[in-house]
């Protein structure tokens, strides 16, 4: 006896968390996405963050065809391969004596740094410690962990109760978050130096640097949430590079793989030498496809002549967007770092998104009332203004 089944569209296969647009995109090139009828789209949105060097980046490519050619797709964890090990070396040898573990997300990087800083906060004080302290306009994903940390109630609230133990203080209230921290029940500290879904607003690094005092004086993990501003995006490696400032536990996925999927935790020694084997885990994490790609990416975005001209093209992209507010009514602050870009408006701003796509030029929500704008960090001064112009119309 057959089985009947019943035929759908492709469209309505996928499970139904995001509304999408009616397009359908067959390929990229650098800065643009292209239809199946062959519009282009110019992508100020890199995959969220992710493509950091555009869509078919020439060094990515190559490093996918020469991990390929290696015949070493995938091992597991139970074995040593050379990628993840040289990837590992080389993060800590650009941000601060640490050791490294590779996951597959961002909000995997958030679940286990919630576990290591735990971890450590228990050999330090027992189990009593065990409070995280997040801030009012976060997002550091959507597991149970990471969603109890993210300051979104439409997120939160159709999953309650999610993961206890979890106080939120106000950017910029030192004296708020000091009550909240104890030594005696508090474990760590998670921020972001840019928050991304909360409107791309900027820490302070007078902030930041007061944070990373009060955690020292109340022997608290501090970790950073890198996910989105990390990897070049403000015109450092890192933006708590800014301040001065080295975090026990750094978060980083989006663009570390160049668009494959990978996430990653540095944690300081003295909070690594606090897990034991068989206490986490992962089977993908740090697969040495992946992992070779990875460094490649790292290598090209840290080179200091990159990094270099992210800062000159946010100088650029900031100009135009400052006269594109002074001319434009309905903005009513600009704000984020580098070429993570916030545009506070008044009114509707999914109109404006959507106003935006059908002139050609694709940029996403952060909040009910910022355009967040993250083009490609090697996009072409012409394109950056090209985006700034096509924006200025979509607010028209």
């Amino acid at each position: 006896m057959t089985e009947s089944r019943t035929s759908i569209h492709p469209a309505t296969a996928l499970l139904g968390v995001y509304k999408k647009p009616d397009i359908l995109f067959v390929a990229g090139e650098g800065s643009w996405l292209i239809t199946e009828d062959g519009r282009r789209y110019l992508d100020f949105t890199a995959g969220i963050g992710v493509n950091a060097l555009g869509h078919g980046a020439p060094e990515v490519v190559a490093a996918i065809r020469e991990a390929l050619e290696t015949g070493l797709i995938h091992t597991s964890n139970l074995f040593r391969t050379e990628p993840a090990e040289r990837l590992a070396e080389e993060l800590v040898a650009t941000t601060f004596p640490a050791r490294v573990f590779f996951c597959n997300s961002g909000a995997e990087a958030g679940e286990g740094a919630f576990k290591l800083a735990r971890r450590w906060a228990r050999g330090v004080g027992g189990p009593a410690k065990h409070r995280i302290v997040a801030f009012h306009g976060s997002f550091h994903g959507r597991l149970f962990g990471t969603l109890a940390a993210t300051d979104r109630a439409a997120y939160r609230e159709p999953f309650e109760p999610l993961m206890p133990g979890v106080d939120f203080a106000e950017v910029g209230d030192l004296d708020g978050l000091s009550a909240l921290v104890r030594e005696d029940t508090t474990a760590a500290v998670i921020l972001e130096p840019i928050q991304g879904e909360g409107g791309i607003r900027a820490v302070p690094f007078e902030f930041l640097r007061e944070v990373r005092a009060l955690c020292d004086e109340r022997r608290v993990a501090f970790i950073l949430d890198e996910i989105q501003c990390g990897m070049g995006r403000t015109g450092r490696l890192f933006a708590h590079e800014y301040a001065g400032i080295q975090p026990d536990l750094l978060m980083v996925a989006k663009p570390l793989a160049g668009g494959l999927p990978m996430g990653a935790i540095l944690a300081a020694p003295h909070v690594a030498d606090a897990i034991q084997p068989g206490e986490h885990g992962t089977t993908f994490g740090g697969g040495p496809l992946v992992a070779h790609v990875a460094r490649t990416v790292l290598r090209t975005i840290g080179a200091p002549a990159f990094l270099e001209g992210v800062r000159q093209r946010a100088v650029r992209l900031d100009a135009g967007l400052r006269a594109l507010a002074a001319r434009s009514p309905v903005v009513r602050e600009l704000r984020g770092l580098g070429l993570i870009r916030g545009v506070r408006l008044e009114g509707d701003v999914a109109a404006v998104v959507t106003r935006a796509r059908e002139l050609g030029l694709l940029v996403v929500a952060a909040g009910p009332d910022v355009v967040r704008l993250l083009p490609p960090l090697n996009a072409p001064d012409e394109l950056l203004d090209r985006g700034v112009e096509l924006l200025g119309e979509a607010l028209d």
